[in-house]
């Protein structure tokens, strides 16, 4: 099979697609063609060598994507051969061929593409279980979504708006604003010194109509960034929770469980690996975002595409914090 590989860490130009075995099946496992491959941030982290890969080279990056069961082993129940699956958290994603542990394949309805499906798992499986489980998100509760126009942003956005939420985006730029607004935020800031007083400000003339409630201050920031944190709890209200789920700007500072106590502020952490460890997880969480998406209460910004072979230039795409919407590799 042909596979998009790498023998050394650095950067995009170390990625080759290349003739190598096929992967072997294993008890437990089906074999998946791929369609569709996503592309992740974590992806470059790993071609870097900032995360441990095991094994030797030639290392195969990608753990989500979308595809037809090819072959299933002798003990495997519930999926067959020709089924149309996707996956989140499956390694050795960029290539024909992919083994997947059965209880992490993702049935796909007829109406989804394999397209869509690469598109919307991991990251409409994150805004998921944000927007249900971290906090649970109800009407008029003043939202605030950090990298607003990004993969998981713009979902998380929807599907706070589809609870009757009122979202404030945060982006870097112009370009990137509008992408958050037509995602559907109600009002977009940029990114700068005075970000947390333009959240106090703009909940202030959003209150939610409530004794007690009108404070300035959101009810909730979803914070991706982790150097923003702090800033994320000067946005948010007395009693308002602060969900960090990304280190994309880089590490946290450190937090005083005095000021959680002094403000009643609540910290959450959020990892979805957490939220989907049970195939019954997988399925119905992910039944859910293909529902909101035949339905159109999520709407997935047009894919950029790229042929496996051209998977440098994907990460370069990738890289350069230009692109808006999901890019997906094509075998």
């Amino acid at each position: 099979m042909k596979a998009l590989v790498f023998h050394a860490f650095g950067g995009p130009e170390v990625l080759a697609l290349e003739d190598i075995a096929d992967p072997a099946l294993a008890p437990g496992t089906v074999k998946v063609r791929t369609k569709a491959i996503g592309l992740n941030y974590a992806d470059v982290y790993r071609r870097r060598g900032h995360y441990h890969l095991a094994g030797e080279p030639p290392y195969i990056l990608g753990y989500e994507g979308a595809g037809v069961i090819e072959e299933a082993a002798p003990d495997v129940n519930g999926v067959q051969v020709g089924d149309r699956v996707g996956f989140a958290d499956a390694p050795h994603a960029n290539a024909e061929l992919v083994v997947v542990p059965a209880d992490k394949v993702i049935p796909l309805p007829d109406e989804i593409s394999f397209e869509t499906a690469a598109a919307v798992l991991l990251q409409g499986l994150t805004a998921h279980y944000l927007a249900n489980d971290s906090f649970a998100v109800g009407p008029q509760d003043r939202v605030l979504v950090h990298a607003a126009a990004g993969g998981v942003g713009q979902l998380l956005v929807q599907l706070c708006k589809a609870k009757g939420a009122r979202v404030l985006g945060l982006t870097s730029s112009e370009e990137k604003r509008e992408a958050a607004l037509r995602a559907g935020a109600d009002e977009v800031l940029l990114y700068g010194e005075d970000w947390a007083d333009g959240c106090l400000r703009w909940s202030a003339a959003h209150g939610r109509g409530e004794p007690g409630m009108d404070e300035p201050g959101m009810d909730v920031a979803y914070d991706s960034v982790g150097a923003t944190l702090m800033d994320s709890f000067r946005a948010v209200r007395t009693r308002g929770t602060v969900v960090f789920f990304g280190m994309a700007g880089g590490d946290p500072p450190l937090v005083d469980p005095r000021m959680l106590m002094d403000a009643s502020k609540t910290l959450t952490g959020g990892d979805l690996w957490n939220h989907v460890a049970t195939a019954e997880a997988r399925i119905s969480r992910s039944a859910s975002l293909f529902e909101d998406v035949l339905a159109g209460r999520l709407r997935l910004e047009a894919p950029r595409i790229f042929s496996l072979a051209d998977g440098a230039d994907a990460h370069r795409l990738i890289e350069s914090r230009t692109s808006t919407g999901k890019i997906l590799l094509i075998p």
